[in-house]
C-alpha cells in the first residue's frame, strides 16, 4: 500500500490552529466549502511537518460517513505521529454538533491505541474556523 496526499507541501510546519485551518481551505476547489461536507486529515511527522493532507470522505449538504481504520491506515502508511482532523461545515456555522464531539473523541481514543496523536480537530468554513485544541476540547 502506498500513500498519496491531497497536497505535495511537505516542508511546512504546523504552528497553530490559524494557520493549519488556511492549509486545509487551500486543499479545497473554489466552491468546495460551501457545496458539500468533506472530512481531511493532515498527517503529520515528529517535528509537526506536513506529511500529507488526505480527504477521507465526501458526504451531502450536513453529514458524512467517516471510516476510521481509513484514517489509521493512511496514517500508519505515511508513517504520521500525529494528525489533525478536519470537516467542512457547509451552512457555515462553525459551532460543533453533536456527531462531531463524539466522533472527535472516537478517533482521539483509537489514536492512542496506535501511539499516534490527534492534535486537533478543525472545522472550518468559508471564512471561519472553529479548533478543538483551542477550545480545550480535545485531549493531546
Amino acid at each position: 500500500m502506498m500513500y498519496v496526499s491531497d497536497i505535495t507541501r511537505t516542508s511546512e510546519r504546523i504552528t497553530g490552529s490559524a494557520d493549519t485551518a488556511a492549509m486545509f481551505r487551500e486543499s479545497f476547489e473554489p466552491g468546495e466549502i460551501e457545496m458539500q461536507e468533506y472530512f481531511k486529515v493532515m498527517y503529520l511527522d515528529r517535528a509537526n511537518h506536513i506529511i500529507g493532507i488526505h480527504t477521507v470522505a465526501m458526504g451531502g449538504i450536513d453529514m458524512t460517513a467517516v471510516d476510521a481504520r481509513i484514517i489509521f491506515g493512511g496514517a500508519l502508511t505515511a508513517k504520521a505521529t500525529s494528525m489533525i482532523l478536519c470537516h467542512n461545515h457547509p451552512s457555515g456555522a462553525v459551532k460543533p454538533s453533536i456527531q462531531d464531539d463524539a466522533l472527535t473523541n472516537k478517533l482521539s481514543s483509537g489514536a492512542k491505541l496506535l501511539d499516534l496523536r490527534v492534535l486537533d480537530h478543525i472545522i472550518i468554513t468559508a471564512d471561519n474556523y472553529f479548533s478543538y485544541a483551542d477550545e480545550r476540547r480535545i485531549i493531546v
